[in-house]
């Protein structure tokens, strides 16, 4: 069974930032990323081999970013850690939702609680098996 669960102190970068010269801001913030999944990673885990559903909420306070310009940064940092490979991933699901919003979580985690202490924006990031590909909801 694959997991893979973390958090990010956003915000995040876009993909974008490569084509605007900003670059280093990009690679500087898959650096992070990736050093935050290891943390998180545990040498018992093994990286996933078949289909995976990736998971990400950005959780922001003013700073507010499209959530298709956050996800392949994130996809293509955590190779070789929580799958082979990016086509791996069969699922996506990817929210923003603001901090002083009112919205409601269910089943939360220690990992996500933990997010919510630090008390700034920040990313929550699951790695889980994809579900039954032969079923859509």
């Amino acid at each position: 069974m694959t997991r893979l669960e973390f958090i990010v102190d956003g915000p995040p970068v876009s993909q974008q930032a490569r084509k605007r010269g900003k670059g280093n801001r990009l690679q500087d913030w898959k650096t992070t990323v990736r050093q935050e999944a290891e943390k998180y990673w545990s040498s018992e885990q093994k990286t996933a081999t078949g289909l995976v559903m990736l998971q990400i909420t950005y959780f922001y306070d003013s700073v507010e970013i499209d959530v298709d310009n956050i996800v392949k940064p994130i996809q293509d940092v955590i190779i070789g850690l929580a799958y082979v490979d990016d086509k791996q991933v069969s699922d996506l699901l990817v929210r923003k939702r603001n901090l002083s919003g009112n919205f409601k979580v269910e089943d939360m985690t220690s990992t996500l609680a933990e997010g919510f202490d630090r008390g700034k924006q920040f990313l929550h990031i699951v790695v889980i098996d994809a579900p039954n590909q032969e079923v859509l909801t």
